[in-house]
């Protein structure tokens, strides 16, 4: 699998395979999804990793890094949308683009990298610990808009 930064070009395979995170999620218009690129990738260091294997966009995550005042003023990175295509499972793609948004993030001069789950479900909270992650604190959310059945 190579991993590289999404640009436009790949929007429309990366909101195909959002699909696999979240079916039938609504999805913003072309010219929508390509100024909110646009402006995350305006936030130094911050970007959206795709995975490819072969001609089949297999896994991605968006890697959002934070201005900070603590820790003498180092950023801190947040992991987002990790998700693998169903039909790539179970082959390392999601670990690999973890171990890419990570190593971006020490690139940066990030402290730490953090991630959020709403699943319950073993297999996926072992995934992120065998990825390297600790669940080491307590997450609150705030929607505006109703929680997912899925999380």
């Amino acid at each position: 699998m190579r991993i590289r930064r999404a640009d436009r070009d790949d929007l429309p395979a990366l909101l195909d395979l959002y699909q696999h995170l979240a079916p039938g999620d609504d999805r913003p218009a072309p010219d929508a999804a390509a100024q909110i690129l646009d402006r995350l990738m305006a936030y130094a260091g911050s970007c959206i990793l795709i995975g490819e294997a072969g001609p089949v966009l297999a896994a991605t995550c968006t890697l959002v890094v934070i201005p900070n005042l603590t820790h003498g003023g180092t950023p801190y990175g947040l992991i987002e949308n990790v998700v693998t295509h169903g039909d790539c499972r179970n082959r390392g793609y999601g670990k690999r683009m973890l171990d890419a948004a990570s190593d971006a993030a020490w690139q940066t001069g990030c402290y730490k990298v953090m991630l959020m789950t709403g699943s319950k479900k073993p297999e996926t909270l072992n995934f992120y610990l065998s990825a390297g992650f600790e669940q080491s604190k307590t997450g609150f959310q705030k929607r505006r808009v109703g929680v997912r059945e899925e999380e």
